[in-house]
């Protein structure tokens, strides 16, 4: 790789959570300050849920169920990265995300329409959010993503190519708001480090307070 090349950070997102949401708006600002490209994939927290159902909280085991609020954006997102290519993933992201979390209109059918239009894509799209046309594709993407983290996360899930060229996979970072500029790089470059080294897994401390939109 020259030396002006960029870096690939292979991002898996599920649009409906807004954590996920606050990690690539980060990715977005670590692309202005590091030479790094984002390429987006879709993974889902219904597949990712589908078999400890019973051991949920009864609303959101709810939105996991076949036919729940957790399906329709992701079967949006993968037939429109189906039929419309890969660049079509990351800007039907940014327009869900947009309508779900910051502008708070939640997840419905009138947001993923209009979600379309802001994207510059179909509007028939959106006849796939209730359908199984493109699960197997689906569930391709959410494997390739979780397979390199495990089953005990969540999303997003980003990979980058390590120096033994190896993948460097984590789940997160979780942080509210979205750092920007020198921050955004400091935690791209912690994240990096901590990362890559063998047999680290885990930083955690209590979230004490919600996902902070701007």
């Amino acid at each position: 790789m020259s030396e002006t090349a960029k870096t690939p950070a292979d991002f898996w997102f599920d649009p409906l959570c807004p954590w996920a949401w606050m990690t690539s708006r980060w990715m977005l600002e670590v692309e202005k300050v590091r030479p790094v490209e984002v390429r987006w994939h879709v993974m889902s927290l219904a597949v990712l849920n589908e078999d400890k159902l019973d051991t949920l909280p009864a609303e959101y085991a709810e939105n996991m169920r076949p036919g729940g609020k957790a399906w329709g954006p992701v079967r949006v997102v993968i037939a429109a990265q189906q039929l419309h290519g890969d660049e079509a993933v990351g800007r039907l992201y940014t327009a869900l995300g947009t309508r779900f979390h910051n502008e708070g209109l939640g997840v419905t059918p009138e947001s993923i329409a209009a979600a379309l239009d802001d994207a510059g894509l179909p509007a028939e799209l959106i006849e796939y959010a209730g359908k199984d046309t493109y699960d197997a594709q689906l569930r391709a993407s959410h494997k390739e993503g979780i397979d390199l983290v495990g089953q005990e996360v969540g999303t997003p899930v980003i990979a980058v190519p390590g120096a033994d060229g190896e993948q460097i996979a984590f789940f997160g970072p979780v942080v509210t708001p979205a750092p920007k500029g020198e921050q955004a790089a400091k935690l791209w470059d912690g994240t990096l480090m901590v990362a890559s080294i063998p047999g680290f897994y885990e930083i955690k401390r209590t979230r004490t307070q919600p996902p902070l939109f701007d």
